[in-house]
């Protein structure tokens, strides 16, 4: 069967074409813009003004332990931050750099499963194989021992839309993980906002039929675009794909909202302004900022609509 060419036929059809809209998720840091540690008021802050600008009941975090260095408890903080508000969470881990046993152990000692349905799963690195900051066999070990310590919950783990698609992820593919989620960025491909949706939609087929032709069935493994955004008023630009919160807006509204109405879950990178935060540095080698893409100002004041 050429799973492949259904996949791409069916992101091509009528959204009604799909019997369910897609869920809407957001990442979601966990330090203020001071640097310190969000705690569990600081998150419910965050959730309630989700919740008021949009159908989002779902995020995701990145660290465990550590973000820009701090020693967070991000787990003791933000399910029952969650479960107080009505949120589920994705909770994330950095095992990058020996990490994996200093993630490991705040998820441990939260007792997370006692969350119930509040813990959405749970994600091992994020664009660790993209960056070869670990290999195939540290991260397939990694997702048995999380699996075999919380038999419960949903594991997987996240990484660049075009490994999914590649090649380079089928032995994580067929490890015996339960989500697969393929971050993609027509932004990071320089591409011009009139085509950026266009990019999203083709790597998003392109990573979805992979996984399913690998793992050989349609819906073994729940497939989520695991981040998508574009940067608003004070980004950086990269090549033809220009910063502001006009072109951010309008990517929210046909990228975002078109993908969801064809049922794929998604992950909106990210929900809050983080002016605390480093820049990162793209493929051509120069800096670029990380701080505006959200879809909030980092005082939680939304920058659009952003109901679809």
């Amino acid at each position: 069967m050429q799973l492949r060419s259904l996949v791409t036929a069916a992101l091509a059809a009528a959204p009604v074409a799909v019997s369910a809209a897609g869920q809407l998720g957001f990442a979601v840091g966990n330090t203020n813009t001071d640097g310190s540690c969000k705690k569990q008021s600081d998150f419910e802050a965050d959730f309630k003004a989700i919740k008021s600008n949009t159908h989002s009941t779902l995020i995701r975090t990145y660290s465990s332990s550590d973000q820009f260095g701090n020693p967070c408890n991000t787990p003791s903080e933000v399910l029952p931050a969650a479960k107080s508000q009505g949120v589920q969470v994705l909770l994330g881990m950095w095992p990058d750099g020996g990490a994996y046993d200093k993630e490991k152990k705040p998820i441990q000692d939260a007792d997370v499963e006692q969350y119930g349905d509040t813990l959405f799963g749970i994600t091992v690195g994020s664009e660790g194989m993209y960056r070869g900051t670990y290999d195939a066999k540290s991260l397939i070990a990694w997702l048995g021992d999380m699996k075999s310590t919380f038999p419960n919950t949903k594991i997987g783990t996240a990484d660049s839309w075009n490994c999914w698609n590649n090649g380079s992820m089928d032995s994580i593919i067929t490890s015996g993980i339960d989500l697969v989620l393929a971050n993609g960025f027509a932004y990071w491909q320089y591409q011009d906002i009139g085509n950026a949706t266009k990019t999203y939609f083709d790597d998003m087929a392109q990573a979805l039929a992979h996984v399913q032709e690998v793992s050989g069935s349609l819906d073994s493994i729940h497939f989520m675009n695991g981040e998508t955004g574009w940067p608003g008023d004070g980004g950086s630009d990269a090549g033809a794909a220009k910063a502001g919160t006009q072109n951010e807006a309008t990517y929210w509204k046909s990228a975002v909202c078109g993908l969801l109405d064809w049922g794929v879950d998604l992950f909106w990178f990210e929900a809050f302004d983080e002016p605390n935060k480093a820049d990162a540095i793209g493929d051509n080698g120069q800096k670029a900022s990380e701080k505006y893409w959200g879809s909030f100002d980092s005082s939680r004041k939304p920058k659009f609509d952003m109901k679809c």
